[in-house]
């Protein structure tokens, strides 16, 4: 994980991300507020809850990947021309 200051950890508070470093870290917290107990001082490493941690990031990374990479990738292919045969 990116090791940001502590002002731009506050700053990620209110306003999105801006790299990716602060996204990495962004994501970060979602995780750990997801693992962490009802108190948030300390973690459930189930494997259920790391399980669920993986596999959304993974759906995430798929959804983005369909819906957003493919059909850029597709529209470049048409204005520059494809490399495959």
């Amino acid at each position: 994980m990116p090791y940001i200051t502590e002002e731009n950890r506050r700053v990620l508070d209110v306003r999105p991300p801006m790299n990716a470093g602060e996204l990495n870290y962004s994501f970060t917290k979602i995780i750990l507020n997801y693992i962490s107990d009802a108190t948030g001082e300390d973690y459930d490493f189930s494997y259920q809850k790391l399980n669920d941690v993986i596999g959304a990031l993974e759906c995430c990374k798929l959804e983005l990947y369909r819906r957003i990479v493919s059909p850029y990738e597709d529209k470049k292919i048409e204005d520059n021309g494809d490399v495959y045969l």
